[in-house]
C-alpha cells in the first residue's frame, strides 16, 4: 500500500441500486477519468457522459461523471466519481476496467479516510468521529459522533492547546528575566491558578460518560427469584418475545440480553436466572452465578423480588410486577406498579427508564470520548495539576510541554502505522 498509488473502489451500499457511486483517487484520477469518457468535464459540475473501455471501446455504462481537482477535495488529492446505474453486472464491469488501468488499484478498508487524514483533511479526533458516525444506531449516537465528525471537539483541543501556549510563553518570560526586577512576585501564584482553572475545565470533560458506554447502552439488568415475572416483563419492554416464559421455575438457565431504542437512547435489557439457591441443578447454579455478576456491572436494576431483599446496587429499582392478578410480591412504596401482561403502567416504567438515561449518557450538546482520547487528556491532566506542587519554573515548563504532546497525540499530529491500522480497519472498504 503506497500513497502514490490511485485507489478506486466502491463508496455506495452495495448493488443491487438506483444508483452506484465509484470514487477514485490519487494522482492518476485524471487520467484514469479521460480514458473512461474522454476530456474531463469542467471541476466539481456533474456531467453526463459515456463510459467506454479504453482498450475495446465497449459502452460500460452511462452515468454522471464529477471531477474534483486536490487538494481541496475529501482525500486532498485529485479525486473522481462515476455515479453509474447499480446493477452488480455495471459495477463489476467498470470495477475490472479500472482495475486493468495502469497505476489504479481497488482501495482497501477506511483507505480514502486515512488519505484524508494524512493529507491534513481531518485530524484523528474527526476521523474517529466519522468512524462512530458510519455505525452510530440511536439517536444519542449519531449526535455525538457528528460533534466529533465536525470538529467542534478537535477545536475545544486546539484551544486548550492554545491555552497551554501562552501558559508556557509566560514559563519562558519569567526564565527571561528570572534575574531582574521586572518579574512581579504573584507570577508564580497567578500561573497556578490559570493553570488549575483549564485543569478544571478539562477534568469535567472527563466527568463525562465514556463514548463506549454510548455505544454499548445503558445496562438494565431484570433480578428476582423464579416465576416474578421478570421474562414477561423484558418480553413487553422489547415488544417481542425475547425470553421464555413459563410457570416452571428456574425457566431462565442463562443471562438474556436484548438491545433497544427508547427516544434515541441506547438501552440493553438483560434477563437473568431467577436468585434462589438451586443446590440440586448445577446448570441453574452456573445461571444464578452469572445473574449475580452481570447485576454487579448494571446501570440500573429493576428488582422484582420481596421489597428490601433486592442485591445490594447503587441503583436499585422497587418493581411491583403482576399487578392485573395478585402480585407474588406486594411492594408498600415500589417506584412502578405494572402489568406486563396488560401494559398498565408500562409507560410510565419507560419515561423513568429514559429519564434515567438522559442522566448518565452525555446529552446532545456534549462529547462522548473515547478510551484513547480519554488517555491522553488523563495525562494532559496530570501534568496541570502537577504544577501545583512545582516552584522550578524548568519543570513547570517541562510539564506544560508534556500536556501539549498529549493534545498533539489526540488530534494524530503524532501517531504510529498500527494505531491508524486499527482506526481505518473500522471503516468500510470505499470510505
Amino acid at each position: 500500500m503506497a500513497a502514490q498509488d490511485t485507489i478506486f473502489a466502491l463508496s455506495s451500499g452495495q448493488p443491487p441500486a438506483a444508483i452506484a457511486v465509484m470514487r477514485i483517487s490519487g494522482p492518476q484520477a485524471g487520467a484514469a477519468l479521460r480514458a473512461l469518457c474522454g476530456k474531463l468535464p469542467v471541476p466539481r459540475q456533474a456531467s453526463l457522459r459515456r463510459l467506454v473501455h479504453p482498450e475495446t471501446g465497449a459502452t460500460l455504462d452511462h452515468a454522471l461523471v464529477l471531477w474534483f481537482p486536490g487538494p481541496d477535495t475529501a482525500t486532498g488529492e485529485d479525486l473522481a466519481e462515476l455515479h453509474l446505474h447499480g446493477g452488480r453486472a455495471v459495477v463489476r464491469a467498470v470495477e475490472s476496467c479500472l482495475a486493468d488501468i495502469k497505476g489504479l488499484r481497488k482501495a482497501i478498508a477506511g483507505e480514502f479516510t486515512r488519505r484524508a487524514f494524512l493529507n491534513g483533511r481531518m485530524d484523528l479526533a474527526e476521523a474517529e468521529g466519522l468512524a462512530d458516525l458510519l455505525s452510530a444506531e440511536s439517536e444519542l449516537q449519531r449526535a455525538s459522533a457528528l460533534s466529533l465528525a465536525s470538529g467542534r471537539f478537535s477545536k475545544i483541543i486546539n484551544d486548550w492547546r492554545g491555552e497551554i501556549l501562552k501558559l508556557s510563553a509566560r514559563v519562558e518570560a519569567a526564565l527571561d528575566f528570572s534575574d531582574e526586577d521586572d518579574v512581579a512576585p504573584d507570577q508564580l501564584a497567578s500561573l497556578r491558578t490559570d493553570t488549575a482553572m483549564l485543569n478544571d475545565t478539562i477534568r469535567n470533560m472527563l466527568g463525562q460518560p465514556s463514548a463506549e458506554k454510548l455505544k454499548e447502552g445503558i445496562r438494565v439488568v431484570l433480578a428476582g427469584p423464579p416465576n416474578s415475572g421478570k421474562s414477561t416483563l423484558i418480553n413487553a419492554l422489547v415488544e417481542r418475545e425475547a425470553a421464555i416464559v413459563s410457570d416452571i421455575a428456574g425457566t431462565t438457565r442463562d443471562v438474556i440480553e436484548v438491545p433497544i431504542a427508547f427516544e434515541g437512547i441506547p438501552f440493553v435489557f438483560t434477563d437473568t436466572a431467577g436468585l434462589r439457591d438451586a443446590k440440586d441443578d448445577e446448570i441453574e447454579q452456573i445461571g444464578v452465578a452469572r445473574a449475580r455478576k452481570v447485576i454487579e456491572q448494571a446501570d440500573i436494576v429493576l428488582w422484582l423480588g420481596k421489597e428490601g431483599e433486592g442485591p445490594a446496587h447503587k441503583e436499585i429499582w422497587e418493581i411491583e410486577a403482576q399487578v392485573d392478578g395478585a402480585p407474588p410480591y406486594p411492594k408498600s412504596s415500589p417506584l412502578v406498579r405494572l402489568s406486563a401482561m396488560t401494559g398498565q403502567n408500562m409507560a410510565q416504567l419507560i419515561a423513568r427508564l429514559i429519564d434515567a438515561g438522559g442522566q448518565i449518557l452525555p446529552g446532545p450538546d456534549s462529547f462522548a470520548i473515547n478510551q484513547r482520547q480519554r488517555l491522553h487528556l488523563n495525562t494532559v491532566s496530570q501534568s496541570l495539576q502537577n504544577i501545583a506542587g512545582i516552584d522550578d519554573y524548568l519543570l513547570i515548563g517541562e510539564e506544560l510541554r508534556l500536556a501539549r504532546a498529549a493534545l498533539d497525540s489526540l488530534l494524530g499530529n503524532t501517531h504510529t502505522e498500527d494505531m491508524l491500522d486499527t482506526l481505518f480497519g473500522r471503516f468500510c472498504i470505499g470510505k
